[in-house]
């Protein structure tokens, strides 16, 4: 805690029912501050995982939005939803009752690696100024380009091929919608297929077990919350330039690689992040203290 109020990260366990805005709304009232934002929205029938910044945290947030996630999710083949969700109306139904674990197997396998997904209408991206949930909400659906995303690992478990679902466990670069990969799923099993129980069971190295349900809600440090972030520790002379957002050659800052990295003081306070820039030099993408 500081002078202008609370300063950190938090891992929040989403409980289902809970959009993220209000699990950020209810974070500002537990913390008394507006300044909350959260890294990456989760579904409101998803639970698990959602990383909190609040008040100076926030500018770190787009760095930990940044980060791998992994989810679980179940798969229900033969019906089409609305959202690709239990939550949406069942807009097609199919029969799929000679697909094979071999099958499902293959099906999956395929779609491991680099990969185009087509964003769901019920989700938040941005085509002209508007939100694509809100053109959904109007009745309005629309031509959306198709955006790369990575797919490292999509294992299958429990399969009931009397039930027609099956466990699918995620491990995804940031921008991936489990929805849509159980809904390409369910359609490359010539059919068609919509996804219930989806949790996010971590978001970079903050897993299950790190995550506080949100009446609990505990601060990391920056520093602590940018643990998947390479850092370097510097002296006070190069902490004083850091501090007023400098230019800096990397040898001077103590960096390789493509960044970004995260400065700390001498006493392990996070200070900012900075990226490469012209040359030998680094700069700031943000700094949080000055």
């Amino acid at each position: 805690m500081s002078g202008d109020g609370p300063i950190g990260i938090a891992v929040v366990a989403k409980e289902a029912g809970w959009t993220s805005h209000d699990v950020v709304a209810r974070a500002r009232k537990l913390l008394d501050t507006r300044k909350v934002g959260h890294a990456g929205t989760l579904d409101p029938d998803a639970t698990g995982v959602l990383v909190l910044g609040v008040g100076r945290a926030t500018r770190i947030l787009r760095f930990l939005t940044a980060l791998p996630k992994t989810y679980t999710a179940t798969v229900v083949l033969g019906s089409e939803t609305s959202t690709q969700d239990a939550s949406g109306e069942v807009v097609a139904s199919h029969d799929m009752g000679e697909v094979t674990v071999d099958a499902i197997e293959t099906a999956a396998r395929d779609l491991v690696g680099d990969i185009e997904q087509v964003p769901p209408m019920m989700s938040a991206v941005k085509i002209d100024g508007r939100r694509l949930y809100e053109l959904a909400r109007e009745g309005t659906e629309i031509e959306r380009p198709a955006r790369p995303v990575t797919i490292h690992r999509l294992d299958v478990s429990d399969v009931d091929l009397a039930a027609g679902t099956f466990t699918i466990d995620v491990a995804c670069s940031s921008g991936t919608y489990v929805r849509t990969l159980g809904a390409d799923l369910g359609a490359a099993l010539g059919g068609g297929a919509h996804i219930r129980d989806l949790v996010r069971t971590s978001v970079g190295s903050f897993g299950l077990e790190s995550a506080r349900p949100l009446e609990q809600i505990e601060l990391l440090t920056p520093a602590e919350g940018l643990a998947d972030l390479a850092s370097i520790k510097v002296a006070e002379d190069v902490a004083a330039e850091v501090r007023h957002g400098r230019v800096i050659e990397r040898v001077r800052l103590g960096v390789d690689g493509d960044g970004p990295w995260g400065v700390l003081s001498p006493g392990g306070e996070l200070l900012a992040v900075y990226q490469p820039h012209r040359g030998t030099t680094v700069k700031p993408a943000v700094v949080l203290v000055g």
